[in-house]
């Protein structure tokens, strides 16, 4: 047998001479299943299960039954990853460069900045990370194994903690129970496994103990013989051998992949095009300063400072704390809210940027669970009998085979049948759903028929119909009408009934026999047929009110899923989304396409059904490679590739918890309507970002062009660094109020991404704008301040630009944000912080403060001139504003 370890299913053992097992590197089931005896052999254990001895020798060796634990990041590593973002780099350097020309002020502003915005995110993360430790604790602690005291000691039945099972244990599995480790199936009966959180099959799925082999080209998840951590026990009962355990389970290979690192985010890409943006004018603007002065003013090395001083004026340096504040606020409301956890506050501006999101139906457009669609007679027509029928068969199953709650498709045909119709009958005897005959029978007494018994069988098309009294083309055209409900997305049973005597007479003297036999599968012949009942997936009541408001909001759904296509398509149909002839693609189709040809496909596909772990991240890639902006909502193992491959993974409370670890957004249920909130949370913190950008960077700009210019015209500074940093201070300050700041709902129309290209349009735009409102006042400054008092007074000039410049910016504050003032609002928190800037602007130079600052009061009729410019300044840019080319690009 050496040569077939490496073709074993997950034994984690073989014996050695001392006949104990050893472990073997194999971390899962290999690609060729062994027999039960094989296994049990390489295992060192049999159907008694072990002792306590040999228990504790192999959880010494193998470890506890736990996956590998996740490490988080200490608050020291959180603030050091916070310095790698771009923004708050470019900040540092800033900072850095203004100590070394000595400009204190500006450099102790700056790297407070930047110690602000680094706390501000390690402490966001780390209250989510704290939420997921919450979170890890919601799973199985138990199980149910044998046990035994003594080598030659019966086995006891016990309950031990999950986490102490070894590899070898035999264990129970019943109803509703979780499968606590990879196990081979001694026995089993009528056992069916959820294995979605696996595979992403909503219907659970038939397991055998037989030493069957899968068929060709079948998956590891589909031989009979084996079940897995992380599914549950849908129906029957089971006895199983663990031959996997902790890291050598399937569970943990695939929590190992899912620290691959996940590729750079919609926010990492916005972030990289605005930081470089940034860094180009930075790079430019003090070049260009000392170039002009000391060709055109011979000044020398003296116009460092000021030149240092213009390149931190065209930097929004507020723009670490702004983007985190707002990024932390709106996780804060969505967690109190909405029980939504962000784990990376990123990960919020990405959910306000999705207009793609791929999700499987189970859970979010259906609920898990099957309704009554109709029930048809032989003639393809609506037929209340078939119900009965079927009702009939459905309750006796229940109540005769003790079985502990209905299958899924039993509970939906009983919710649809008259009561008083299944309880004329009386019960005799039932045969249970069995994998191998697939079919359930029911025998019942028909009220005035004495003496006559009715056998009534319900299961799958093909097994009913083999054994009803039909003619061959009778069955074809039956079997068809199945296929076709089958292809409509339908789930399809058929019914059929035999009538036997219970009794029969003595041939001598005609008394009656009562019948002695059980009844048997072999009874289940000679049967009429009686027709079909079909069963779609149930909607998910707030499926369609949520489907209608992402689609609103510019966000179009993909199904992703491992069911039937036509299954999905029938689930799209009913909630209202538009399915096109080439808009269904199967893992057959996606297979044959190179990536350049997939990203083409992807772009009208709506459903992806039949497909693997790796297709949904394949197509996941397609859709970014598309420019599109991903989201993934997924809850199992087999959506690991998915979540990291996508720009957000998302992922319910619920789900395994390797898919919460791996998600960077969690869910308090698996709901549309919550992704919703979560998306409107992303656009309302997008856009306060994207409007403090928009508005800092043309009024920055805006002011660097009029210092340039004003450097060349002016035989003195056009502002001291010191009125540069206070100026900056004041405009900081209102600028926080961006974070808390409610935008238009209009924002909520489009995904809210940050495009530089775009951006870089729109703020050289209105940053001329600015630039010529500055340029404006030095004429005023001019014709209004003509003599000694005009522009050879520097303290003048001075005090008469820095009050212009927060006018202006207090109005722009006010013009340029996202959306307009609904009608009754009040000013918020924009208004407000404007107004208090326009006061600083109004108020400082004739304050002791603006002594100390070199600025001084202005006379009556410069203020008048200036409201002049001012009022043109605002005509210009709510013109220029209605620009669509121009406003609407910086999102």
């Amino acid at each position: 047998m050496a040569d077939t370890t490496a073709a074993s299913e997950p034994d984690p053992g073989a014996p050695d001479p001392a006949g104990g097992p050893v472990p073997v590197a194999d971390a899962g089931p290999g690609p060729g299943p062994t027999t039960l005896l094989q296994t049990l052999r390489r295992l060192g254990s049999g159907p008694r299960g072990l002792t306590e001895a040999q228990a504790e020798e192999r959880q010494a060796r193998f470890g506890a039954n736990t996956l590998p634990t996740h490490r988080h990041a200490s608050w020291p590593r959180v603030l050091l990853r916070s310095l790698r973002d771009p923004f708050t780099a470019v900040l540092l350097c800033l900072g850095l460069v203004s100590a070394a020309v000595a400009s204190w002020g500006t450099a102790c502003v700056i790297l407070l900045l930047v110690a602000v915005s680094c706390a501000l995110r390690a402490s966001g993360e780390h209250r989510a990370g704290r939420s997921m430790a919450a979170l890890r604790g919601l799973v199985a602690t138990t199980a149910t194994v044998l046990r035994r005291t003594g080598e030659d000691l019966p086995p006891d039945t016990r309950e031990i903690p999950v986490d102490e099972l070894v590899p070898g244990d035999v264990i129970r599995l019943g109803p509703g129970d979780l499968v606590p480790a990879d196990v081979r199936l001694l026995r089993a009966q009528g056992l069916t496994v959820h294995q979605a959180a696996l595979t992403g099959e909503s219907a659970p799925v038939a397991k055998d103990a037989a030493d069957a082999a899968g068929g060709a080209g079948s998956g590891l998840f589909d031989r009979p013989q084996l079940c897995f951590q992380g599914s549950s026990v849908a129906s029957g009962s089971a006895t199983a051998v663990v031959v996997a355990t902790g890291a050598r389970s399937r569970f943990a290979a695939a929590h190992a992949r899912s620290d691959v690192r996940p590729e750079a985010s919609a926010f990492d890409r916005s972030v990289h095009g605005v930081s470089w943006i940034l860094i180009r004018f930075m790079l430019l603007t003090p070049p260009l300063v000392l170039m002009a002065n000391a060709a055109l003013r011979d000044r020398g090395l003296e116009t460092l400072p000021f030149a240092v001083a213009v390149a931190v004026g065209l930097t929004p340096e507020m723009l670490p704390v702004i983007v985190t504040m707002c990024l932390a606020r709106g996780a804060s409301l969505l967690a109190r809210s909405h029980g939504v956890i962000v784990k990376r506050l990123p990960a919020l501006h990405d959910l306000g940027a999705v207009d793609v999101l791929c999700l499987d139906k189970t859970g979010t457009l259906t609920e898990d669970r099957p309704v009554l669609h109709r029930a048809l007679g032989p003639d393809g027509r609506d037929d209340p009998e078939v119900l009965r029928w079927a009702a009939l068969n459905a309750w006796w199953t229940l109540q005769l085979a003790d079985l502990p709650a209905p299958d899924a498709l039993d509970d939906a045909v009983l919710d649809a049948a008259d009561e008083d119709d299944v309880m004329a009958y009386d019960g005799v005897a039932a045969l249970p759903f069995d994998p191998l005959r697939r079919l359930a029978t029911a025998v019942v007494r028909t009220p005035g028929r004495l003496g006559t018994h009715t056998l009534v069988v319900k299961g799958a098309a093909e097994a009913v119909l083999e054994r009803c009294v039909l003619e061959d083309d009778e069955r074809g055209e039956l079997l068809a009408l199945a296929a076709r409900h089958a292809d409509d997305g339908l789930r399809v049973l058929a019914v059929a009934t035999a009538d036997l005597p219970h009794s029969r007479l003595r041939s001598s003297g005609g008394t009656p026999i009562a019948r002695t036999r059980e009844y048997t599968a072999a009874d289940e012949r000679g049967l009429d047929f009686r027709g079909f009942v079909t069963f779609k997936d149930a909607l998910a009541p707030t499926a369609a009110a949520a489907l209608k408001v992402l689609a609103d909001r510019g966000v179009t759904v993909r199904i992703l899923t491992g069911d039937h296509p036509g299954t999905a398509v029938r689930a799209c149909r009913d909630l209202g989304i538009a399915v096109p002839q080439d808009g269904v693609l199967t893992a057959d189709g996606i297979d044959s396409l190179t990536d350049a040809e997939l990203a083409a496909a992807a772009a009208r596909t709506v459903v992806l059904a039949r497909c693997t772990p790796e297709h949904k991240a394949r197509f996941a890639a397609a859709l970014r490679a598309g420019g599109h902006t991903v989201g993934y909502l997924g809850d199992g193992v087999n959506d690991l590739p998915a979540l990291r491959a996508a720009d957000v993974g998302i992922a319910p409370r619920d789900a395994v918890a390797v898919a919460r670890e791996s998600a960077d957004v969690v869910l308090a249920d698996k709901d549309l309507t919550a992704i919703d909130h979560s998306i409107a949370a992303g656009r309302y913190s997008g856009g306060n970002i994207a409007t403090y950008l928009r508005i800092t960077l043309s009024s920055n700009l805006g002011n660097v062009i009029a210092m340039l210019a004003a450097g060349l015209l002016l035989p003195f500074l056009p502002m001291l660094p010191a009125q540069v940093l206070a100026q900056n201070l004041c405009f900081d300050a209102a600028q926080l109020a961006f974070a808390h700041d409610r935008p238009h709902p209009s924002v909520l129309r489009r995904p809210t991404l940050l495009r530089p290209r775009d951006l870089l349009r729109f703020i050289i735009g209105f940053g001329v704008l600015n630039a010529v409102a500055d340029l404006a006042t030095f004429g005023v400054l001019e014709l209004a301040l003509r003599g000694p008092e005009g522009l050879d007074d520097q303290a003048v000039f001075h005090s008469g630009w820095f009050t212009e410049n927060l006018l202006t910016q207090a109005l722009v504050m006010v013009l340029l944000r996202v959306g307009r003032l609904a009608a009754g609002r009040g000013p918020g928190p924009i208004g407000w912080a404007a107004g208090a800037l326009a006061a600083v602007g109004l108020l400082l130079p004739v304050s002791p403060l603006g002594s100390l600052l070199g600025l001084t009061p202005l006379p009556f009729l410069y203020y008048l001139l200036l409201a002049a410019v001012l009022a043109l300044y605002t005509l210009g840019l709510m013109a220029v504003r209605r620009a669509p080319w121009l406003y609407s690009c910086a999102m």
